[in-house]
């Protein structure tokens, strides 16, 4: 099994990055896993505790788990993923069954953050784009997609995500093999990916 790690500040285009990979793979031979899945459980404080927790800090993501999820494909056991809520900013009840694939990709913005991750992964990628095309897409995702106001996301930005992509994200790119200036001309950069994946295929 071939483990990818693609990371990258909030709003990068992991995603798409992710997705131009996949493409050319055949769909039964390649899985990903989002670190967004692996928040920690917060079930045992109120809604108005869980809005307060500072979900760019390393602390907030369940490592441990996604760690034994990874030796667990790595073994050959399907695992049961969690499903995460950013509505409810908590784990939901269902889980997403999840079989080893001959290429895992695990996305997030923080997986490089933790060294026994890391050292899963056999090719680590890290997504760059500019901080103002990154506000520029958060703002727009979360407004439309997870029901936030501007003025809401704006002081998460300046107070949280910022400073958080500062200390914790962007120093992670030493640890990258390849890194991926998201723009346009980027294929370059994502052929290569495919081609080792090919050749390890």
């Amino acid at each position: 099994m071939l483990i990818i790690g693609i990371a990258g500040g909030t709003g990068c285009g992991k995603t798409t990055v992710v997705n131009q990979i996949i493409n050319e793979l055949p769909p039964d031979e390649v899985g990903v896993i989002s670190q967004d899945s692996y928040y920690k459980d917060t079930s045992n404080l109120s809604y108005e505790e869980r809005t307060k927790i500072n979900f760019d800090h390393p602390r907030a993501i369940d490592f441990d788990l996604l760690a034994s999820h990874l030796e667990m494909l790595k073994n050959g056991e399907p695992i049961h993923q969690p499903v995460y809520s950013f509505v409810q900013h908590n784990r939901t009840k269902d889980t997403v069954l999840t079989h080893p694939r001959k290429v895992m990709i695990i996305e997030g913005i923080l997986i490089l953050t933790n060294q026994e991750i890391r050292d899963m992964f056999d090719i680590k990628i890290f997504v760059h784009a500019d901080s103002d095309e990154r506000l520029i897409r958060r703002v727009r995702r979360d407004i439309n997609e997870r029901g936030r106001d501007i003025d809401e996301v704006l002081n998460r930005y300046q107070t949280t995500l910022k400073p958080m992509h500062q200390q914790f994200i962007e120093p992670t790119k030493e640890y990258a093999d390849i890194i991926i200036p998201n723009n346009k001309y980027n294929t370059v950069a994502v052929d290569i990916v495919r081609t080792i994946i090919n050749e390890r295929l």
